[in-house]
């Protein structure tokens, strides 16, 4: 990778945790203020407003990726009518998805005290209107979407980030405006709406003027780049479909069998939210680029991509997760107050937990959307999913909100084993070694971490062993975790860069 590769991939990085970093706006800063100006139930049914809208994005069926990957492909050869086809195509689809979605919300909220009998009566009125709000909105988004996708293609990530970015904390700072001055749930709705609506209009505004190259028509829509994207999306729809067995239903499923604590498995969600989205944000930059190797043929730099893609993301992973498993009760009291803390801490330990394990293959999952590849990979995410699903049932019948949070666990570990013995072996454009991909991309990183392990197993074996020496013995073994990271987890190569990046920055 030359310079100027890496000078758009930290670019585009950085646009994107931008971008990542209002979703931790709205993960942790909103909800100290909702938990505390709200009660527990309104909290919770806001909570169900947002998953079930949610619902709507699920109906892009993967198509915003697919152009983003279309894009860049495109341009990388020069085929402009190809480009401008699918952007075309993909309008009108998910056009036709945008209505679709207006009509499942209107039947959707007819049908609320049906789907939660246990909700409070005198929040159903409120709860309708929210919802038809904000799943609305986003069901108008849907085509706007093809815009940031245009964007991604052509490697300018900082425009969606700056768009989505900002309207997410307009909506947290207008949403804490609003529960502080006494309002209700469609209050909050109208809030979130509008400032939906506003950020499809800049969308489609910049698209037109940053991008003038790109001209969508109707004439340009086509059977045949229909096909290409069902083709491209149909393995992204599994996914999509996957996740939602995963993720989309859990808040819905404490809201069926334990109602009461929809508030508290929300707080520990919201959490995982935050490290999904550093996440996504860093890897989601690998699409564009992963797809112009992919059109070179240079699979053995695909696999070496993948294995140090892999590491930097465990490294985030536990760098992020650990402290949440270490000090879960403390920091949520903190956060959120004691009576959430008692109430979330557990839940909060068991998805960071699963989170580790099932985010640890999202690299993959990148270079598997750019390369194409992804059509070879839909048994795993449908295990992992169904067996989600089938856990969280039973286990949520019997243990509540508890039981969702370890279908969550049980569904992660089946997934990342599918996926190792399965998948990896078989997508054959990225050149890999699966012992190197396990050893360097994810083993590594643990044993680098194993300090600070040790000490999470013994305060979970013997809780209060730790004690008063909780903050020393956390500090040791924080400094022996660094140590291993700069001697064993890091190159020579890459040790030298952080120091000439911090000789740098000292001048």
């Amino acid at each position: 990778m030359n310079g100027r590769q890496r000078f758009i991939l930290a670019k585009n990085a950085l646009a994107n945790v931008v971008r990542g970093s209002s979703t931790a706006v709205m993960a942790v800063v909103l909800p100290p203020f909702l938990t505390r100006f709200m009660s527990p139930d309104a909290y919770g049914t806001w909570a169900l407003v947002l998953q079930i809208s949610a619902y709507v994005g699920y109906l892009d069926f993967g198509i915003q990726t697919a152009v983003g990957r279309f894009v860049a492909h495109a341009n990388e050869r020069n085929d402009k009518e190809h480009r401008d086809s699918i952007v075309s195509t993909s309008l009108a689809g998910l056009s036709f998805a945008g209505l679709l979605g207006l009509g499942i919300i209107a039947v959707v909220a007819i049908l609320i005290p049906d789907i939660f009998p246990r909700l409070p009566r005198h929040l159903l009125g409120d709860a309708r209107t929210a919802l038809v709000l904000v799943a609305s909105s986003l069901a108008i988004g849907l085509p706007a979407s093809v815009f940031n996708g245009v964007f991604v293609g052509l490697q300018r990530y900082e425009i969606p980030a700056l768009i989505i970015g900002g309207s997410r904390i307009l909506s947290a700072v207008l949403l804490v405006i609003v529960v502080k001055h006494g309002g209700d749930l469609t209050h909050m709705g109208i809030a979130v709406a509008s400032v939906n609506v506003l950020s499809y209009a800049m969308q489609y505004f910049l698209c037109r003027r940053l991008a003038p190259m790109v001209k969508p028509s109707a004439r340009l829509i086509s059977s045949r780049t229909r096909r290409e994207l069902f083709d491209y999306c149909f393995s992204l729809s599994v996914w999509s479909f996957a996740t939602l067995l995963v993720t989309g239903l859990d808040t819905l499923m404490v809201g069926v069998f334990d109602f009461s604590k929809v508030a508290y498995y929300t707080v520990a969600a919201t959490l995982i939210t935050f490290i999904l989205g550093l996440q996504s944000s860093i890897f989601g930059v690998l699409i564009p680029e992963v797809a112009v190797l992919a059109a070179r043929d240079k699979r053995s730099e695909l696999g070496q991509m993948l294995i140090a893609s892999t590491r930097l993301g465990m490294y985030i992973l536990l760098i992020s997760g650990l402290p949440l498993l270490i000090a879960a009760r403390p920091l949520l009291a903190i956060w959120v107050g004691p009576m959430y803390a008692d109430k979330s801490f557990l839940i909060l330990r068991i998805l960071v937990v699963a989170n580790i394990i099932r985010l640890s293959a999202l690299p993959y999952a990148m270079l598997l959307i750019g390369t194409g590849q992804q059509r070879l990979v839909i048994v795993s995410p449908l295990v992992e999913g169904f067996s989600n699903l089938l856990v969280s049932v039973i286990a949520a019948a019997l243990m509540g909100a508890v039981g969702v949070a370890i279908g969550t666990l049980v569904g992660s570990i089946v997934g990342i084993l599918v996926n190792w013995i399965y998948n990896v072996p078989r997508t054959t454009m990225i050149a890999v070694n699966l012992l190197s991909y396990l050893s360097d991309g994810i083993l590594r990183p643990i044993a680098c971490f194993s300090p600070l392990f040790l000490l999470l197993l013994i305060e979970w074996l013997i809780p209060g062993v730790v004690g008063n020496m909780q903050s020393r013995l956390l500090f040791v073994t924080g400094c022996l975790t660094f140590a291993s990271v700069w001697t064993f987890g890091l190159s020579g190569n890459q040790r030298d860069r952080v120091l000439m990046a911090l000789s740098g920055a000292n001048r």
